[in-house]
């Protein structure tokens, strides 16, 4: 907007928003816009002002192109080319879309929007998208968190329980799956979860159901490849935690009359909490910023919010609007670890042990 059309700012920066503009807006804004078009500036301009209102591209478009045969005075010929020039609103979000900053994608971000006189809505639900998308990726993230600790605490303490070279050889098999990269190991499942697929054909095998099941495409199957490939990720601190335990800490709980159950409770869990809150850490923050495995498994409804982000990247070319989403997983993400700093009583997350 200030490369574009720097002399309309100029204008509408003295008007004081009552009524309409002056002349010199009206006509700034019709030069400027016909210039933009023969040297093709005009896109970046219109797409801003589209994003924000829906019609304002067609709007600039078609002001461009009869700029040349628009005459003075341009207060009384741009409203007789379009009625919108007319309006108040839309020279106010103009003089509102021109400023250094804005506040647009943050809003937007949240299914929110500015209204010409400066009050902040909710966005119509055919357009609301963001808060569903966001609640979703926690969503996602939250239950593969818990099923990753789920599954990877009782193979920490099976490993943490062995003696050399036993101990050794078990944490090399859940290093084995990171020698591949998580493109291979997300492919893989897409291959497992066809319809054609290993999975379907066993199940037929067995009977379990008479036609083969639609997986790929589904939040199962997210769920299912996301857990796969983060749950050494889950493994790996809980396990250096549990080895560093003191066994005489369980023999001193035997010695006073304490049951399995009672020192597995009283005396196990407690200090292996931290290796289990540094794992749920770790893999929550790479699950919630996931975006090849939902990509490949998960249909257009079982996308996160990373996915999102690279769409406004490389398809829309929308920085502002990737980052107004990059701050709020961000936040997401530092919101979640304020809390595991909490649970750990103010301790870095796997410090303890």
């Amino acid at each position: 907007m200030a490369e574009t059309l720097p002399r309309t700012r100029a204008a509408l920066a003295a008007w004081d928003g009552e009524g309409l503009p002056p002349e010199a807006a009206f006509a700034a804004m019709a030069q400027e816009l016909g210039a933009a078009l023969e040297e093709r500036r005009i896109g970046d301009v219109s797409q801003r002002l589209n994003f924000e209102r829906t019609g304002m591209r067609a709007l600039l478009l078609r002001t461009a192109r009869a700029a040349p045969r628009l005459v003075a005075p341009y207060a009384e010929s741009l409203p007789a080319l379009d009625p919108r020039w007319a309006q108040p609103e839309t020279w106010q979000l103009i003089r509102r879309a021109g400023g250094p900053t804005t506040s647009l994608y943050l809003l937007r971000a949240l299914d929110l929007t500015r209204m010409p006189d400066g009050a902040i809505r909710a966005v119509d639900p055919d357009q609301a998208l963001f808060r569903t998308l966001f609640l979703r990726t926690l969503w996602v993230s939250v239950i593969v968190t818990l099923a990753c600790v789920l599954l990877g605490w009782p193979v920490a303490a099976a490993i943490a329980s062995l003696r050399p070279p036993w101990s050794s050889t078990a944490l090399l098999l859940v290093l084995v799956p990171f020698w591949s990269s998580v493109m291979v190991r997300s492919t893989a499942w897409f291959a497992l979860l066809q319809r054609e697929g290993p999975v379907n054909d066993l199940l037929l095998l067995l009977g379990v159901v008479d036609a083969p099941l639609q997986l790929v495409g589904t939040r199962f199957a997210v769920l299912l490849a996301t857990i796969h490939v983060l749950l050494p990720v889950a493994i790996l601190p809980m396990v250096g935690v549990m080895t560093r335990l003191d066994p005489r800490h369980l023999q001193a709980a035997a010695s006073l009359g304490a049951g399995p159950w009672l020192r597995f409770r009283r005396v196990w869990f407690p200090l292996s909490l931290p290796g289990v809150l540094a794992g749920a850490a770790m893999t929550f923050l790479l699950a919630v910023g996931f975006y090849i495995t939902p990509a490949l498994v998960g249909g257009e409804r079982d996308q996160l919010v990373a996915w999102f982000i690279a769409q406004y990247l490389n398809r829309d070319v929308n920085w502002g609007m990737a980052a107004a989403l990059s701050v709020y997983l961000l936040a997401m993400a530092g919101a979640v670890m304020a809390l595991l700093r909490v649970l750990t009583g103010g301790m870095p997350v796997g410090a303890r042990g």
